[in-house]
């Protein structure tokens, strides 16, 4: 029986009995870490557990949760697992449309909320979800005076589990609960992405989740002494693979920021040794530290100019699998100390040695910037449906193009339309309530992933894009839209992009300025701006990003590069449907809602009148409309 061959509740059992007194959990709060241990954490779940059982929940019950990242989400999720039940998580910006959808369709009847924000989203989908009967809380600022039938603090309900016990009978109860369960059941229903529509729930066991953090860790190894911050939604795969069955599995402290706001102080804090994120988080950091480079004195800014080079060269011959000469290697040793070091501090990254991006292609460009300074960054490639993870590059055999090698116990091949078909222990069990789309997804264990790609020479895997996103210009010329979006969005002055071209006679893009790092630019040059549609329309701006988008275009084939350009007069948002929550452009979304446009870029207008309705997170609706410049791209 191998080691993953078990539960998570029963993981936490035996953290709580051979790691009991060592830290497992920390939260800031009021400026001050305060921890949990293993045995701690474990008497929470099991008092929560025994709270819930008295409540009525039990085996194949489905609990919501949703909030940001707090130990009371871990809690309750393993509560729910060990009764045999089912976790399901929820983005905490997500619309009540969208969730209502998700309580319509699992049919949950109780929901462990953060604060009185998610209390009172919860308590307006009950209107129309009469399978809810309890709105669980953690957080109870404000919620005092609230009288709801069925609305419970979180505390109450571990107190209604205690019932007078003391520690080590619950701590016997958790563990003859979990020996009910089998490594087979259902223990984690996820949201897909939703790229093509509404998502689907993919439903996980116990031996999908343990098995990938398994396999995973003999490739890019973990131990018990390390740190991870939890920073990222814990409704992502991403954080469920790390927060959860990772660090189960290694047992790993998991650290829990104070706030949104401060995640950046708290990860210097801590000096994590883990760190997994999607690419807009790199492509930010990576932003952001440019952005504080133009910004900082002459001499920083001369070093900067001067040794961030070096590590570039660093990189590449480490990619290239070259020895770097004596000199590059003196030069960058004193780069390291002079410039990188210090960055590398200020980001929190002082102790890193695992660094991950997955949940999309990270650009060639924030590899190397990342790689200069150090950070042995590495991409991960996978999805929901196969616990997070097939993918990952190995340590000294990193390079841009590809997503590196299969982790152990997983195979990948590519089917004759050049689709990555995966089979592992970790592919999930199915879609909830959704078998016609389960039997499309799963073929004879197959994974359908729906992207296209391809094995190198060295047998990494190469992934192109979408399988239905890979475009074809008339004259056949095919192209990775992502690919060029990735190298957009390096620029610290685009947040996102849509690239156009397909049957096209050329690659035409729709761009998102970036209205804090351009609104500062556009300070420091004196030019005055009201809102983000004012700045997006100046002309200085205009020209800002086109010699960036002609700095672009010298890297690519002739063929594929961008000859046209509009700024959009608004951000792409999730809330309006043209991202997913974890910020993957929906394409169809943005070709059908900014139709005028897509055709405005392909034909000899120079602006196009644009009207849209944008929706903001409490339902509520306004008209937006504008002028939009077309811009050809002069080289």
């Amino acid at each position: 029986m191998e080691s993953y061959e078990t539960t998570l509740p029963a993981l936490l059992a035996e953290n709580a009995r051979n790691r009991g007194g060592r830290t497992a959990i920390r939260e800031k709060e009021w400026g001050v870490w305060q921890k949990s241990t293993w045995r701690e954490y474990a008497v929470a779940v099991a008092e929560f557990a025994a709270g819930l059982e008295s409540l009525g929940l039990g085996r194949g019950d489905i609990v919501i949760l949703i909030g940001d990242n707090r130990p009371e989400w871990l809690f309750a999720e393993l509560a729910i697992q060990s009764l045999g039940g089912m976790a399901l998580g929820l983005y905490q910006d997500a619309p009540g449309d969208e969730i209502g959808y998700i309580f319509e369709l699992s049919e949950a009847r109780l929901v462990v909320a953060e604060d009185q924000e998610q209390v009172d989203k919860m308590l307006d989908i009950r209107k129309s979800a009469p399978a809810l009967e309890y709105v669980v809380y953690h957080d109870p600022k404000g919620l005092a005076s609230y009288k709801a039938d069925g609305l419970k603090p979180f505390e109450v309900v571990r107190e209604l589990g205690r019932r007078d016990r003391d520690d080590e009978a619950l701590l016997t109860e958790l563990a003859e609960r979990a020996q009910q369960l089998k490594p087979e059941d259902p223990c984690l229903v996820a949201t897909t992405s939703g790229t093509t529509g509404r998502p689907k729930l993919a439903v996980l066991s116990h031996l999908n989740l343990l098995s990938m953090a398994h396999n995973l860790g003999l490739a890019d190894p973990k131990y018990e002494t390390d740190e991870f911050v939890s920073f990222l939604p814990l409704a992502w795969m991403g954080e469920q693979m790390m927060a959860v069955a990772s660090s189960l599995h290694f047992g790993f402290a998991v650290n829990f920021p104070e706030e949104p706001d401060t995640v950046q102080n708290d990860i210097r804090e801590i000096g994590p040794h883990l760190i997994f994120s999607p690419p807009r988080v790199w492509e930010n950091m990576a932003a952001s530290v440019r952005v504080k480079i133009m910004e900082t004195t002459r001499l920083k800014r001369f070093l900067y100019d001067r040794l961030f080079p070096v590590g570039l060269k660093m990189a590449d011959a480490r990619f290239e699998g070259r020895d770097p000469s004596t000199w590059l290697r003196f030069a960058y040793f004193c780069a390291r100390h002079m410039l990188f070091n210090p960055l590398k501090d200020r980001l929190g990254f002082s102790r890193i040695r695992s660094a991950s991006t997955g949940g999309a292609a990270l650009g060639p460009d924030t590899f190397r910037f990342f790689h200069a300074l150090g950070v042995n960054l590495k991409q991960i490639y996978g999805q929901t449906e196969i616990a997070g993870i097939s993918c990952i590059h190995r340590d000294g055999n990193i390079d841009f193009d590809s997503v590196g090698e299969p982790i152990p116990q997983t195979e990948i091949r590519i089917s004759e339309d050049g689709e990555i078909l995966s089979r592992s222990p970790a592919v999930f069990l199915g879609y909830y309530k959704n078998e016609d789309a389960t039997k499309e997804t799963i073929d004879k264990g197959w994974l359908h992933s729906g992207d296209a790609g391809y094995f190198d020479d060295a047998g990494r895997l190469v992934v192109i894009d979408r399988l239905k996103d890979v475009m074809s210009l008339q004259d056949g010329t095919q192209f990775s839209p992502q690919f060029l979006e990735n190298k957009l969005k390096f620029s610290p002055y685009v947040k996102e992009a849509v690239v156009l071209g397909r049957d096209r006679g050329y690659v035409a893009a729709i761009v998102c300025i970036d209205a804090d790092i351009v609104g500062r630019w556009a300070e420091s040059r004196l030019i005055t701006y009201t809102t983000y549609q004012d700045l997006a329309a100046k002309d200085l701006v205009y020209q800002l990003v086109q010699d960036e988008i002609c700095s672009i275009n010298e890297t690519l084939p002739e063929a594929t590069r961008i000859r046209r350009f509009a700024l959009l007069f608004k951000e792409l948002d999730a809330d309006d449907g043209e991202l997913t929550r974890t910020r993957k452009v929906r394409r169809q979304t943005v070709w059908d809602r900014y139709g005028g446009l897509v055709e405005g870029l392909y034909s000899r207008t120079d602006a196009v009148n644009l009207e849209v309705q944008i929706q903001y997170q409490d339902g509520s609706l306004r008209e937006m409309r504008g002028n939009i410049r077309i811009v050809d791209v002069q080289e």
